[in-house]
């Protein structure tokens, strides 16, 4: 039980706290599954934060304006994804960084 909450707060902590969360719950937590889900986390919104900023000085040539939007919808919609899939205790991986972990 303490691994399901566990997993939603990582998720949802995108919205909120998306760096200091998931290090804690890697320092803090003993369970495997805690924190390869943290490392995801912390990796999937390094990477989409860098994504955002090339799309945002891209965007001054309009070539970037469909990728920010992509990018910046794939920030919020992931998290609740994993949030949904925490909630029904069904393992799931973040796309783009999920594999590398």
């Amino acid at each position: 039980m303490e691994s399901k909450w566990g997993k939603v707060i990582i998720h949802a902590s995108a919205f909120f706290l998306p760096v200091l969360v998931p290090i804690l719950f890697f320092l803090l937590s003993s369970e495997e599954e805690i924190k390869r889900l943290s490392i995801q986390a912390l990796l999937f919104q390094a990477v989409m934060w860098v994504l955002i900023l090339i799309s945002s000085f891209l965007s001054v040539i309009l070539i970037g304006i469909p990728f920010l939007i992509v990018f910046g919808i794939m920030t919020i919609i992931v998290p609740i994804i994993g949030i949904v899939k925490a909630l029904i205790d069904e393992r799931w991986n973040y796309p783009i960084v999920g594999r590398w972990v």
